[in-house]
């Protein structure tokens, strides 16, 4: 392919779900090139047409590009900003400027990025231009070594030094470009009022906050919706978009965690090294996926094929199920607060996502895809094998089957949070909020509350489903299919149990200071100083 250009030498640093000017290897390396640098974000129709993503994620990602935008150019450049295919992008920049390189990372996501990348290579090969793609926070698409290697790996990338954001970058002469809305990518409507901001700064807030506070309870209130919202990081949508990355978190917890080892503060030092066991977590499941990325199309293992009903839009189950109307309290609240916030704790995001696959024996991919689009925080490598797993297609014997009931009374026991999420109950007492069928007539009626009316009836009979479910997988599984399975799906997944860091950072590997913002533990320091005078 022949192309007509100005040759200037521009080196494109290609921005995709990594908003930020620090810790960024290629934008570094596009500065240190010298030439002029175009920081690039291309709005992709057919990525916002993916049935996962939504009208709440894209208003995050634009707060996120904005203050990127402002970062960038408070270094002397500016985010250029393109609508299109990212081949036909580059090509046309190429055309018109003539560029020397292209500045990416590596995008973990669905088969639909690796597509699309793909096709970006291919283009860049023929073009003659250098494309020059990094792995982001330890993960990587061609990777060598499995299990324990991959964790050495890992480990020693969250313990190197992070890369300083650049003071200057040499401007391009490329023209901003237009910002779309969310109706030009045919975006529906999404109103998610108590929705997390985006942004780098918000970012740095809630990393501050959490290993300042926040972080304390976090290893015993995670598991319940009410506590976790304040106790849980928040930082999820921040690792989705790349507003901060995940090693300046693990470094920053690390260093916390040392400080509060100092203190004798051993609570919050337990906590901080659950999160940094989470952050290993979440980056295997990653790594799985870049591994397998058909992880969201078909079952890990094909024993489940066809063992369940595949719905689509409309179907009663999935709808009731979707907008929390499904006649059990305490999983109608978790649904309407997702819809409401777009974030769920992880505990109870299984929970909802079993109750589908189990009690109302829909197949795990629509349901699945229609969660996600709830999620501001939606990472496919995270979303969908816990789907999976939820569903039991990842090749245990048996999925764990939630009793909605018993997880409403072990993490709501006050009905707080069904109280607030479904105001229609409030007024049943906390002995019946759980499961209000169970009601008497009287209570109902002094509550105002008439079930199939002002409140729906139980979908199902949440005993006699699990039941039902639990012999229709037994009966879809042959025994002796049953009894190696947990096996293959360890030699198939290469399963990596995540381990607690012990947060003691060698002084000679201690990472230096490299963030813009300060993460010493003042509270931490003075304390210490007072304990020795």
């Amino acid at each position: 392919m022949f192309y007509i250009c100005s040759m200037k030498n521009l080196h494109v640093v290609w921005y995709k779900r990594d908003l930020r000017v620090h810790d960024h290897a290629p934008l570094l390396a596009a500065v240190a090139s010298g030439e002029p640098v175009l920081p690039l974000y291309i709005f992709e129709p057919d990525f916002w047409a993916l049935p996962e993503h939504s009208g709440r994620q894209f208003d995050f990602m634009m707060e996120s590009l904005r203050s990127l935008d402002e970062a960038l150019k408070a270094r002397g450049s500016a985010l250029t900003i393109r609508v299109g295919e990212a081949t036909q992008v580059l090509a046309e920049l190429h055309r018109r400027h003539g560029l020397a390189a292209i500045h990416t990372h590596e995008e973990i996501g669905l088969q639909w990025s690796l597509d699309r990348d793909r096709a970006v290579q291919r283009w860049a090969l023929k073009a003659g231009i250098s494309l020059r793609e990094q792995p982001q926070n330890g993960v990587i698409r061609r990777r060598d070594g499995h299990g324990d290697e991959w964790l050495r790996k890992w480990e020693a990338w969250m313990l190197a030094p992070r890369a300083k954001a650049p003071d200057a970058i040499k401007p391009s002469e490329v023209s901003a470009g237009e910002w779309p809305m969310a109706d030009d990518l045919r975006l529906k409507t999404d109103v998610c009022p108590g929705r997390q901001p985006g942004g780098r700064a918000e970012g740095v807030e809630l990393l501050r906050s959490f290993i300042a506070s926040r972080g304390r309870r976090y290893r015993t209130a995670m598991d319940s919706p009410q506590s976790a919202t304040g106790a849980c990081s928040r930082l999820s949508p921040h690792f989705t978009f790349g507003t901060l990355s995940i090693r300046e978190a693990y470094q920053g917890a690390m260093r916390a965690r040392t400080e509060l080892e100092l203190d004798g503060d051993s609570t919050f030092a337990a906590s901080l090294d659950t999160f940094l066991s989470r952050l290993q977590w979440h980056c295997h499941f990653l790594q799985k996926l870049s591994d397998q990325t058909s992880i969201n199309s078909r079952n890990m293992h094909t024993e489940p094929d066809g063992l369940r009903d595949r719905v689509s839009d409309g179907d009663p189950r999935l709808e009731a199920w979707i907008s929390g109307r499904t006649g059990f309290p305490f999983l109608d609240a978790c649904m309407r607060a997702l819809n409401a916030t777009g974030w769920l704790n992880h505990r109870m995001r299984a929970m909802v996502m079993a109750f589908s696959t189990q009690h109302l024996w829909m197949d795990w991919q629509h349901p699945a895809a229609r969660l996600a689009a709830l999620f501001t925080d939606f990472e496919a490598g995270i979303h969908y094998p816990q789907a999976q797993k939820q569903a039991g297609s990842r090749g245990q014997s048996i999925p764990r089957i939630y009793n909605p009931v018993k997880q409403s009374m072990d993490h709501d026991r006050d009905g707080a949070f069904i109280r607030r999420w479904v105001p229609e109950l409030a007024g049943l007492s906390n002995a019946h909020i759980h499961a209000p069928w169970d009601a008497p007539k009287g209570e109902l009626s002094r509550a105002g509350i008439v079930l199939g009316q002002t409140y729906p009836m139980r979908i199902v009979d949440h005993m006699a489903a699990a039941r039902e479910a639990r012999d229709r997988i037994y009966a879809g599984q042959p025994g002796a299919g049953r009894e190696n399975r947990a096996e293959r799906s360890r030699t198939h997944l290469v399963t990596l149990q995540p381990r607690p860091s012990s947060g003691r950072l060698r002084p000679q590997n201690s990472p230096s200071r490299q963030l813009a913002f300060d993460l010493q533990m003042p509270e931490a320091a003075e304390r210490r100083s007072s304990s020795r005078a």
